[in-house]
């Protein structure tokens, strides 16, 4: 059994999300080493007691849990695979987290590379952006075997709120797939309905009273509709991420011969967003393809 006494949790990836993940991990009381290619962007986790390691490598050679959460499929692909990564230079029975929205394909071929070594692997994207990460109500969409899921659960369960195992390898990212795609459709309304009611001359925050406790409820109305309300693009979570979750799904969809209109709609007008300089933007913003038309 993994316990605060015998875990030591390397993370990799303390970005937007990752940062106030390792940081939760830390305030529960886990010894923490932390990665990043940028050091400055660990600095708060390590004043707070997280200790620094030089490399992926390094990492894996001195923790017994491993989570990740990087940017892209190809930094996975390195950070676990690569020469100097996780599987290649890390202790038997090691348990690997990876918290990255990445292909099913990949978390199968982490899986099946981690199992001849001896470890533990497990795809679990999450959904819930920075504040779900802030606050610890991640939702967590488990792939891998379920002992494994079971052994990890108390780590989990300081980082999310809503978490389910959803089957073996590849499961969880199929999971996060079905995820970006509702939200994918989900933003173009909420932002048309948003554009639409500033140009017919109403007082959008009176509208999102009366709609968002509604049918047309949802998290990215109550959550996000308000930041492109006033003026607020920050990223919660990148438009340029998000178009790559986008391109896999439509990837994925296109392997089992399904069409996806809804998605490829989105990731064109997203894309139009990037090409004006709004790929590091949050996803709310949208919202401003109505005025950049």
């Amino acid at each position: 059994m993994l316990t605060n006494e015998n875990t030591v949790i390397g993370f990799i990836g303390t970005g937007v999300m990752g940062k106030s993940m390792a940081s939760n991990l830390l305030q529960a009381g886990y010894p923490i080493i932390v990665y990043s290619r940028t050091k400055a962007k660990a600095k708060d986790l390590l004043e707070n007691g997280a200790e620094w390691a030089d490399s992926p490598m390094e990492l894996a050679q001195k923790a017994n849990v491993i989570i990740t959460i990087v940017g892209y499929p190809s930094d996975v692909e390195e950070v676990y695979l690569g020469e100097k990564g996780i599987i290649p230079n890390g202790k038997e029975n090691t348990y690997l987290i990876d918290m990255t929205t990445s292909t099913p394909t990949l978390a199968k071929t982490i899986y099946e590379a981690a199992k001849k070594k001896g470890m533990h692997a497990l795809d679990a994207p999450v959904s819930g952006g920075d504040i779900g990460a802030r606050e610890a109500r991640l939702s967590i969409m488990i792939g891998g075997e379920k002992e494994d899921f079971q052994t990890v659960l108390p780590i989990l369960k300081v980082l999310g709120t809503n978490i389910v195992y959803q089957g073996m390898p590849g499961a969880g990212q199929h999971t996060k797939m079905c995820n970006q795609i509702v939200i994918a459709s989900q933003m173009i309304g909420v932002s048309e309905a948003i554009a639409y009611a500033v140009k017919s001359g109403l007082d959008p925050n009176n509208v999102l009273k009366s709609i968002e406790s509604g049918a047309a409820g949802s998290w990215s109305l109550s959550n996000l509709a308000p930041k492109m309300i006033s003026g607020d693009f920050e990223p919660g979570f990148y438009i340029k991420h998000f178009i790559k979750d986008m391109k896999i799904a439509i990837e994925e969809a296109g392997k089992m011969d399904m069409d996806t209109p809804g998605l490829e709609l989105a990731v064109t007008l997203y894309k139009k967003l990037a090409e004006q300089g709004e790929e590091d933007s949050g996803t709310q913003a949208l919202f401003k393809y109505w005025n950049l038309k």
